[in-house]
């Protein structure tokens, strides 16, 4: 998974009724746009992220 600022993460809920959460990628820690992600959630929410198999990065 490669990503850059500005990118968004996608999380896929993995629970029955958990709905999907989405954000915009303020900072990469990783090497060669690797995991991990500093993301800010459409919550508000920021938080260091290492994305799972259940999240996706669409590219801007």
């Amino acid at each position: 998974m490669n990503a850059a600022v500005g990118d968004r993460l996608l999380v896929h809920g993995h629970i029955v009724g958990e709905g999907d959460r989405s954000g915009v990628i303020m900072e990469v820690q990783g090497p060669n746009g690797g995991p991990p992600y500093m993301v800010r959630f459409d919550d508000g929410h920021t938080g260091l992220v290492f994305p799972g198999p259940d999240a996706v990065v669409v590219h801007k």
